[in-house]
């Protein structure tokens, strides 16, 4: 009898888990109100679905969105290109003034900054002397272009009859 005392208390150990009174169990029996079963099947649940009223604002607000933004930017040396490339990564406009450096340094950071315009894929255009403007891509920027100078001129600038 002894074997059969130690198998049956192995038995009751095993089984203990599924008693009824057994808190978990009460977690599953709380949800039989929303999950019906039938037949040991379960069934379409029982649950409601509250709608909430939206407003009729058709305006979406975006918290942290600042507009474009265009800095101007005179590097006094080439170390100053790296805080340039930041503005570029924040998707700010830059618009480059190169006059207080001599033109190796000059030539240096413009092609420094062609550089990581373009693997921003970016766009970069010489607006005037030593003035260049780097915009990111989510700025499109066009030129126009001498012929079409030429025939704007050309047009506004007829004598008058």
């Amino acid at each position: 009898m002894a074997v059969a005392d130690k198998f049956k208390g192995i038995i009751d150990f095993l089984t203990s888990g599924f008693d009824r009174e057994d808190s978990i169990y009460d977690e599953f029996m709380d949800d039989e109100q929303n999950y019906p079963v039938r037949d040991n099947l379960a069934l379409e649940p029982n649950y409601t679905q509250e709608t909430t009223k939206t407003p009729n604002n058709k305006v979406a607000q975006i918290s942290n969105y600042r507009g474009y933004e265009v800095m101007v930017c005179e590097p006094r040396s080439y170390e100053d290109s790296i805080s340039i490339v930041k503005h570029l990564k924040e998707r700010k406009t830059v618009v480059l003034n190169l006059q207080l450096l001599d033109r190796e340094q000059s030539l240096r950071i413009v092609d420094f900054l062609c550089g990581a315009t373009h693997a921003l894929s970016g766009s970069q255009q010489k607006i005037g002397d030593s003035v260049f403007i780097f915009t990111p891509v989510n700025v499109a920027l066009s030129a126009e272009s001498q012929k079409s100078k030429f025939i704007r001129d050309a047009l506004w600038n007829q004598p008058q009859a």
